[in-house]
């Protein structure tokens, strides 16, 4: 049973992770989730309309972060005039993955739930939302190279969905694990150094 150190919605919050975090968002039980916290579902209603809507109490701030954070590294590089892109690629991008890793760990309990425990939410398809993202930019960059005269070959869309999700599995692993953090940053520089080296074998530059 949580303490009674904590106010109510503090209580309801930790009973929610270690609930959440234990079995997932769609085998947990609100009913545990209450009896951990001594109080009634009605008394919870009073904070909350549902299990969806703690679930997101929890993960909805770090899944904003991550998300917009993403987004405005694709933004950034896109208003990179033209001519310089080719000299940054991956420069901006690969910024933006040691910014959430280290939000990551700085919220971690948050970002786990958000990464593994989160099937069954609108929150299950984060790495799918990145994954388009990272492919219509990539799309959009090689339009640039085209632009300025460079030969960017066609890439097979099966192969570039692949690849692009396996980068991001690859770098919420360092997240799961719980690795170190001094090891996740080793590991996030040389996992950049080998998509970037990759990306530009296979666009061609």
């Amino acid at each position: 049973m949580i303490t009674k150190d904590y106010t109510t919605l503090e209580r309801i919050h930790r009973a929610a992770f270690e609930e959440f975090l234990e079995k997932g968002f769609k085998s947990a039980s609100l009913r545990n989730i209450v009896k951990k916290v001594n109080m009634t579902t009605g008394a919870f209603y009073g904070y909350y309309n549902s299990k969806e809507e703690l679930f997101e109490a929890l993960v909805d701030e770090h899944y904003q972060y991550l998300i917009n954070c993403f987004k405005k590294a694709q933004r950034d590089f896109a208003g990179i005039p033209y001519e310089l892109q080719p000299n940054n690629l991956g420069k901006v991008s690969g910024q933006c993955m040691f910014d959430m890793l280290h939000y990551a760990y700085e919220h971690l309990d948050g970002c786990k739930l958000l990464l593994c425990c989160s099937e069954g939410t609108k929150y299950a398809g984060l790495i799918d939302e990145m994954v388009e993202i990272e492919v219509d930019s990539t799309h959009a960059y090689q339009d640039v190279l085209r632009k300025l005269g460079r030969h960017s070959p066609d890439i097979d869309p099966r192969l570039e969905h692949i690849l692009i999700t396996g980068m991001f599995h690859t770098f919420f692993e360092l997240i799961i694990h719980e690795m170190p953090l001094s090891d996740a940053e080793n590991y996030l520089r040389e996992m950049r150094a080998f998509y970037t080296a990759g990306w530009m074998e296979i666009m061609g530059q």
